[in-house]
């Protein structure tokens, strides 16, 4: 009598799953999935991310499960990077992005919009370093081009995810800086002598970081900056002491921190910066 209760049963849970459009049934399906990993798909936006911290930023949030939208200048050069990354069964979606240029921030809103219905995670590491003088000598011209890039950049990005973010309330920018742009006890680093424009820039993003955090406290939305130090990418040189998985690291744990995570904060290893 038992065995035939049980085959009864069963024989109920497959005509109700049968009921189940297959959409349904795979929605379900990958919830499943997620529950017994523990984990959450998350969609994110990392710019710059064709070649060196940005690859290998994407890289690891699509190691992790996430969806990543891989933004880049020139998208043959982001389909090869996606091609790169398939072959490590990484899937990642590029997309035509130049940060100066808000028609490309408009029409990726959009898509990412259409495509997705969220963004989670924005990582804004696209960045130019163009001058090499003293401030007392910099050229106006690259100033303007390096403000226009890595300040008013990311700056254009938030504006137009954030408040997809809020809809949503949970969002993690990291805005991609340097020890270039600190000044610590007044003093600017020997380094940012040498590019005053680069230094200029990354202070000024770490500034807007501190001002959207305080915006946006309590929202569920954590923004923070990180610090990569001096990696070995086309930026930073062959010669440079850090590899480009420990220059991603910071950017990747503030991508993902847990809702109690911190939020305003320069951090270079994970750990706090006086900037």
């Amino acid at each position: 009598m038992a065995d035939a209760h049980i085959a009864l049963a069963f024989l109920h849970y497959a005509l109700s799953m049968m009921n189940l459009a297959p959409s349904t049934m795979k929605e379900d399906s990958r919830t499943l999935v997620e529950e017994r990993r523990g984990l959450t798909m998350r969609v994110a936006l990392v710019t710059g991310a064709n070649r060196g911290i940005g690859f290998e930023v994407a890289r690891q949030l699509g190691e992790r499960g996430n969806r990543v939208v891989l933004g880049c200048r020139d998208l043959e050069r982001g389909r090869l990077a996606t091609e790169k990354l398939a072959s490590m069964k990484i899937e990642i979606d590029p997309a035509q992005l130049d940060v100066t240029n808000q028609e490309h921030v408009d029409q990726l809103t959009k898509r990412i919009q259409s495509d997705f219905g969220r963004l989670d995670i924005l990582v804004n590491n696209a960045g130019i370093m163009i001058d090499h003088s003293k401030a007392s000598a910099t050229d106006l011209d690259l100033v303007r081009s390096t403000l226009e890039t890595n300040l008013l950049g990311p700056w254009r990005l938030c504006k137009a995810f954030i408040p997809l973010m809020e809809r949503n309330h949970y969002g993690r920018i990291v805005n991609v800086s340097s020890g270039m742009g600190s000044f610590p006890g007044g003093e600017a680093r020997s380094s940012g002598y040498r590019s005053p424009a680069y230094g200029l820039s990354k202070a000024s993003l770490n500034v807007l970081t501190l001002m959207l955090a305080s915006e946006l406290r309590g929202t569920g939305i954590l923004v923070n900056a990180a610090c990569p130090g001096h990696t070995r990418t086309d930026m930073g040189g062959p010669n440079a002491p850090r590899s480009v998985e420990e220059g991603a690291d910071t950017a990747v744990w503030l991508a993902t921190l847990s809702d109690d995570g911190p939020t305003g904060g320069v951090f270079l290893d994970r750990k706090r910066m006086d900037w």
